[in-house]
């Protein structure tokens, strides 16, 4: 087997792994949901997005590994690498979009320190 078909091999696992992720994640979020919906618990909707963008995000984040494998290993033309960052650039946009979405700060901002007196744990559910 040549190095290029050992690499397209795995930029499609990790296609695969993508896409993986953002399915399972839509479904283990619906079936956390819908017990906490017959119970009529508050916060579902709530929690159920969060968890469906946490499994985007992570989907989202091996689709362009994937992506840069290829691109990088594979066919390293100007052409390529234009068309990588275009997709990157986009990825990045929903993974900024989804992540304020979720916990309605941007990357960057970080996580608020802890009040003196409140416990270190930061709750994320």
């Amino acid at each position: 087997m040549e190095f290029g078909e050992v690499i397209e091999a795995v930029g499609r696992l990790m296609d695969a792994a993508g896409v993986a992720a953002i399915v399972t994640g839509a479904i283990l979020a619906a079936l956390l949901a819908v017990p906490r919906l017959v119970r009529r618990q508050a916060g579902v909707y709530e929690q159920f997005r969060r968890f469906l963008g946490r499994s985007i995000l992570l989907g989202l984040e091996l689709l362009v590994a994937a992506d840069i494998i290829r691109t990088v290993a594979i066919s390293p033309t100007l052409e390529s690498v234009a068309v990588l960052a275009a997709i990157v650039l986009i990825r990045t946009f929903l993974s900024w979009s989804l992540e304020l979405e979720i916990t309605g700060k941007w990357p960057w901002q970080g996580r608020a320190a802890p009040t003196p007196g409140m416990s270190a744990v930061a709750k994320d559910d």
